[in-house]
């Protein structure tokens, strides 16, 4: 999932992506452990896909406790 896409996105849905996408690199690891995974570069993405929308959710987090501190 791109950045951009992430953005567009709702605080409560990217909160579910996250939920959803850790499900997703938990099974990958359980057919890692098991020998059933075949596409390994999966592991990369989901990792990344995970941090990036942890990434933009502490962004608006920041930039909420900056607004009001402002205020």
């Amino acid at each position: 999932m791109k950045a951009a896409d992430i953005h567009a996105l709702s605080t409560e849905e990217i909160r579910s992506r996250i939920e959803e996408t850790r499900e997703e690199y938990f099974k990958l690891r359980f057919q890692f452990a098991t020998g059933q995974l075949t596409d390994f570069s999966r592991f990369k993405l989901v990792r990344r896909d995970i941090a990036r929308m942890e990434t933009i959710l502490r962004q608006r987090e920041l930039a909420a406790e900056l607004e009001a501190s402002e205020e």
